[in-house]
């Protein structure tokens, strides 16, 4: 697979991200960021995303904004980036942006390879994924959860429910002992998107050296 790397290439945690075009060009401002927050101790790999709702999505959806529907490519994206990590001791963390956030939530149950999981303002409104979460176990130690404070504010009803289901994964959570965070941007979803997954991917790093 094609990848975007960046940082200390010997260090033990490693960040995977799921990348769309869009997001190319602000990646080097995202790592800058991570390394404010969190030092430079990390590696840091992305995965080029071409067909977004396709590649991204657990399973097959109808469309909840334009003409395109969502495909169940996820288990096939899934499998491309375990074979491309290194079978070690290295600690690994996966996370994203929007539908990139949800796969990487959805990757959280598939999988015990990834010791956190950055889920920046995901597509949590993502038909049946609460269902999902209720009756699946998630494998990760870690889980960040993020969301713009006007995420919720849309006419869009299945998108409107992305604030109570953001909030009912937040406490879901909690009742079964992952250690979690909620924080709350400001803006809508399309706002700072590059900040809000360099602050997902730093509080895990942060969380793994022990701060608060």
């Amino acid at each position: 697979m094609i990848r975007y790397e960046y940082g200390n290439p010997e260090s033990s945690n490693v960040l995977v991200q799921m990348v769309g075009e869009h997001e190319v060009a602000g990646l080097e401002k995202e790592i800058a960021l991570i390394r404010q927050e969190a030092g430079d101790d990390f590696s840091f790999v992305g995965f080029p995303v071409k067909d977004w709702n396709k590649e991204l999505s657990p399973w097959t959806a109808a469309p909840v904004f334009g003409k395109d529907g969502f495909g169940d490519g996820a288990k096939v994206t899934l499998a491309a980036v375990l074979s491309e990590l290194k079978k070690d001791d290295r600690k690994y963390f996966l996370g994203g942006y929007s539908l990139a956030g949800l796969f990487a939530l959805w990757s959280g149950y598939q999988t015990d390879v990834f010791s956190g999981i950055a889920a920046a303002s995901p597509s949590i409104w993502f038909p049946g994924f609460v269902d999902f979460m209720q009756k699946e176990s998630f494998q990760a130690d870690t889980v960040y959860l993020s969301l713009g404070d006007r995420e919720e504010k849309t006419k869009n009803a299945v998108m409107s429910k992305v604030g109570d289901n953001i909030r009912w994964a937040y406490e879901h959570f909690q009742n079964i002992g992952i250690n979690t965070v909620l924080e709350w941007n400001e803006g809508n979803h399309f706002k700072d998107a590059d900040i809000r997954t360099a602050k997902a991917f730093a509080w895990l790093l942060q969380h793994e050296k022990g701060e608060k």
